[in-house]
């Protein structure tokens, strides 16, 4: 692999963070790539509606069923705090809907995403052309690798909700830390597909992303803030695919922008 790092880490970062929307631009510009996008688009408006409908359900049931009503003055601070309790609640289900069910059940056909993008920035075409024969075998094995990956994470933030069990500072080094290994996670989920079908071993995969520490921490920022903006999140996979896919290609052409091969 081509180590081609950035000099200026700021603008390392900048790059990253905003791939995933410079990916829709890339889209625009090969609208023959949509037709990869529209299963996982229709996978994402099933999942991000079913997160809701479940969140919403759940908060119904805790602020109904759950939480005794009286006049007392608190009891009005009490229904705020339940609405908020609430909403941070379908939040978490939405993003884990997103990180988890969406990205395992769209795994195969994001990967044939990543294909294409990577096809049109490089003008390399690969050796085996698509058929459906190659297709599933393809895309169990693919998905096979989501799960792999999925679990770790799953494991992992397991493992840091035992921060919170430290006196004091517990939360907050939680917070920290969930945040960076959400990050990390993101950057290496999306870079994934790439990784896999270039039989990329994991250790050399750790090696690229921690390489590229400010590009990566970029581009895993990027991906969190679309998946907290409302409704961007049923686009949100694609993109962090694309953009994933465009800067595995800048950084192995030498080239810092996705104008290359458009």
């Amino acid at each position: 692999m081509t180590q081609s790092l950035h000099p200026n880490p700021l603008r390392s970062f900048s790059r990253g963070f905003f791939s995933p929307f410079r990916a829709a631009r890339f889209l625009t510009r090969h609208p023959g790539l949509l037709r990869f996008i529209l299963i996982p688009f229709l996978i994402n408006v099933v999942v991000f509606s079913t997160a809701i409908y479940l969140g919403l359900d759940l908060f119904h049931d805790v602020v109904v069923t759950l939480i005794p009503a009286g006049e007392a003055w608190y009891w009005s601070l009490l229904t705020p705090l339940a609405w908020l309790v609430g909403a941070a609640a379908t939040l978490l289900l939405v993003f884990f809907g997103f990180t988890v069910v969406g990205n395992l059940l769209a795994a195969p056909f994001n990967d044939l995403l990543s294909e294409r993008v990577e096809e049109l920035v490089t003008g390399r075409r690969e050796a085996a052309p698509f058929s459906l024969r190659r297709f599933f075998p393809e895309a169990l094995t693919a998905l096979r690798e989501e799960v792999k990956k999925l679990s770790l994470f799953l494991l992992g933030m397991a493992l840091l909700l035992l921060l919170n069990l430290l006196p004091g500072l517990g939360q907050l080094l939680y917070g920290v830390a969930a945040g960076a290994f959400t990050i990390f996670f993101l950057s290496a989920e999306y870079l994934g597909f790439v990784f896999s079908r270039k039989k990329v071993p994991f250790s050399a995969q750790r090696r690229y992303i921690f390489g590229r520490v400010s590009l990566m921490t970029g581009f895993g920022g990027g991906v969190l803030c679309l998946l907290a903006i409302p409704f961007l999140q049923m686009f949100c996979i694609p993109l962090a695919v694309v953009g994933a896919t465009l800067l595995w290609c800048e950084g192995e052409t030498g080239a810092g922008s996705t104008e290359v091969g458009s």
